[in-house]
């Protein structure tokens, strides 16, 4: 069992009953988010798939006031341990187990700047395996073909976690596309309507991925979907 709640944007906690982890927590300044910094207690992990503040958002006070590990790539995780923060650093194509689950970093393809525009490595994607489930969480990423080489490499997967908003990120269509190379049981949408320029119609993509026999739910900003 896993449930995946969303706490708005690309910002998904993964609770297996025993463990929690946290993905991208831009909490502060969301207009779209559920809950703040102060409401998460013990945490596991906190996984950051790229530098951008809206990514990287309150990921330092949570990870210092909880403990969480921060697992990202190195040059993230070297920035977080200079504000005081445990990590993990990894690679694109490497994977580690952690007495949560097995986290194993993808490719992604756009920008990673840090907050202050200090270069921080490349994007990634995450592959969770947690609670005898398995979790694709895409990050900001545009379509690219070897989302079939990671349906084929690690699924089936339980779930992908796809950004729809356009502009910064895929859009709709492309995201359908994506649902359909990558295989998952379920596909649910991410990285729409937090600001105007990534205005999107999530029920348009559960339409659509429905129409090519797959299947796909929106999550609401502090609901769940339970694998």
């Amino acid at each position: 069992m896993l449930k995946l709640t969303y706490h708005g944007h690309d910002c998904f906690e993964l609770d297996d009953g025993k463990h929690r982890v946290l993905v991208d927590p831009f909490l502060t300044g969301n207009p779209r988010a559920d809950v703040g910094p102060a409401s998460f207690g013990k945490l596991d992990a906190i996984l950051i798939t790229h530098g951008h503040g809206d990514h990287i958002g309150d990921a330092v006070a949570i990870a210092k006031r909880t403990g969480a590990l921060v697992v990202s790539n190195f040059e993230i995780v070297n920035w977080f341990g200079a504000k005081g923060c445990k990590g993990h650093p990894m690679h694109i194509g490497g994977g580690r187990s952690f007495p949560f689950g097995h986290v194993k970093l993808t490719i992604a393809h756009h920008g990673s700047t840090g907050p202050d525009g200090e270069p921080l490595g490349n994007p990634v994607g995450f592959v969770v395996t947690m609670g005898g489930k398995k979790v694709y969480h895409a990050g900001d990423t545009g379509l690219f073909l070897d989302m079939t080489l990671i349906g084929e490499q690690w699924g089936p997967l339980d779930a992908a976690l796809l950004p729809i908003g356009d502009n910064f990120t895929m859009g709709v269509d492309d995201a359908v596309r994506a649902a359909e190379m990558l295989g998952a049981r379920v596909a649910i949408p991410m990285h729409y309507g937090t600001f105007d320029v990534i205005e999107a119609d999530p029920a348009e993509f559960v339409r659509k991925v429905e129409a090519k026999g797959r299947k796909a739910v929106v999550v609401k900003p502090g609901g769940s979907h339970t694998l």
